[in-house]
């Protein structure tokens, strides 16, 4: 397993609750212990960022000053995109994306990682078609936009209101998903018990983590990459990432 990560996504470039102090301290520390290897991205160009977003959108998010930290966001995206046609990868990033669409930005998003990432394998040709799961408690409402109507990605966000279900319905309908190149996992942590979804025990994203892994394994020959969204509750959030990763790999 490969980590993108830069310090700078330490900086608190808002007051939102994804630009929290602690924040990403909370996940590198765990990630510490370990021997993943880590990996520095460079930031996103404006012709990547154009590939799903409009000039207007850019240039509003340079007039908020959150461009150099988005930007090297959706750049940390677009590395763990890249690693993972090769090996698992999880971006290590802030601020998150899926909230951005096409020419709008919300949800403490400003570009769309994901979708930055996955639209710049498929234009330069590395996959035909891809799979994004979104795990975030919040649907992927930018994300969705981005790709509405395209048949070269399938976006499975699924909502639900018991962790039984939640599994089930992630078994049943990656079962009916078929010919894609790539997972890309959109992985929001705020559906845990203390957080705000109030769903899952830190053991569920393990579950999570080896359910996509092995349907990577079976369907795309284990390329598959996570990048972070949500997630909030900082006490707990280290050793959710980590439960999810250790299911990944």
């Amino acid at each position: 397993m490969k980590v993108v990560y830069h310090n700078k996504f330490l900086e608190v470039y808002t007051m939102d609750p994804a630009a929290k102090p602690g924040r990403i301290e909370a996940i590198y520390n765990e990630f510490k212990k370990t021997c993943f290897e880590f990996v520095k991205p460079e930031p996103a160009k404006d012709d990547d960022l154009l590939l799903v977003h409009t000039k207007n959108l850019i240039n509003s998010v340079k007039r908020k000053g959150i461009y150099e930290i988005a930007g090297l966001s959706a750049g940390g995206a677009i590395k763990a995109a890249e690693i993972g046609l090769q090996d698992a990868a999880f971006a290590l990033i802030r601020p998150p994306g899926h909230h951005a669409g096409k020419n709008f930005n919300g949800g403490f998003c400003y570009f769309n990682n994901m979708a930055v990432a996955v639209e710049k394998l498929i234009k330069g040709g590395k996959i035909g078609k891809a799979l994004i799961v979104d795990i975030d408690l919040h649907y992927g409402n930018g994300t969705a936009d981005i790709f509405q109507g395209r048949k070269d990605v399938s976006i499975l966000d699924i909502n639900s209101n018991t962790k039984e279900e939640y599994i089930k319905r992630l078994k049943d309908q990656l079962d009916t998903i078929k010919g894609y190149d790539i997972i890309g996992i959109s992985a929001g942590f705020d559906r845990y018990e203390l957080d705000w979804g109030g769903m899952f025990k830190t053991e569920d994203y393990n579950t999570i983590g080896k359910i996509i892994k092995n349907k990577a394994y079976k369907n795309c020959n284990g390329k598959y990459f996570a990048v972070l969204e949500g997630g909030y509750y900082i006490p707990d959030l280290g050793k959710n990432v980590r439960s999810l990763i250790d299911g990944m790999t």
